[in-house]
């Protein structure tokens, strides 16, 4: 019963405390670049999600049975590029296949969730905080979870913002940045569950 109660508030703390955008900044590059529109960033999200998912399962494992045994650690991030690079090869040929017009949308941001600090700092956080498979594997979902949060709610703002009288000396980025900035005041607020 406490593990249980230890991985759901690994849960909520990954996804809302602890907000990989919003408090630990990781992420940006997607985060502000495919934030345009909702169901481009909810597929951002998706590929995130599955990709941190399974990385840290796969970097878990990998840690664990090779690395450590082999008493390689000093190899663990260039092993975690690696595996992050072929699961976001799958899910690029997978997007591709299966829905073309998402791959399209999502376009030069899809490959850069290789560089994605996200992905590879969750890997490395379940290293360091010396998390077992299952917590490393609820602890990269909960991020992904709160990475698609955060690019979801962005991106509705973005939609209802096109249609405000802006200035022209706000309109775009600085818009955009002051609304992530806004928002990650925002979630402070969930520092008070844990």
């Amino acid at each position: 019963m406490d593990t249980v109660k230890e991985l759901l508030l690994l849960l909520v703390g990954s996804s809302l405390v602890s907000n990989v955008v919003l408090s630990q900044f990781l992420g940006l590059c997607p985060f502000l670049g495919v934030s345009k529109k909702t169901n481009t960033a909810a597929g951002m999200g998706a590929a995130v999600i599955f990709v941190i998912t399974l990385a840290s399962a796969v970097a878990g494992l990998i840690y664990k049975f090779i690395l450590q045994p082999l008493e390689a650690e000093y190899l663990q991030t260039i092993v975690f590029i690696l595996v992050i690079a072929a699961l976001v090869q799958f899910v690029e040929m997978f997007l591709r296949k299966v829905i073309p017009s998402l791959y399209q949308s999502l376009g030069v941001y899809l490959p850069l969730i290789t560089t994605n600090c996200a992905v590879l700092g969750v890997a490395l956080t379940n290293v360091q905080k010396e998390y077992g498979i299952l917590a490393g594997i609820v602890n990269g979902f909960a991020t992904a979870l709160g990475f698609t949060i955060a690019i979801i709610i962005l991106a509705g703002i973005r939609e209802k913002m096109e249609f405000n009288d802006i200035p022209e000396s706000f309109k775009g980025m600085p818009t955009v940045l002051l609304t992530a900035g806004l928002m990650a005041i925002a979630f402070c607020g969930f520092s008070g569950l844990l």
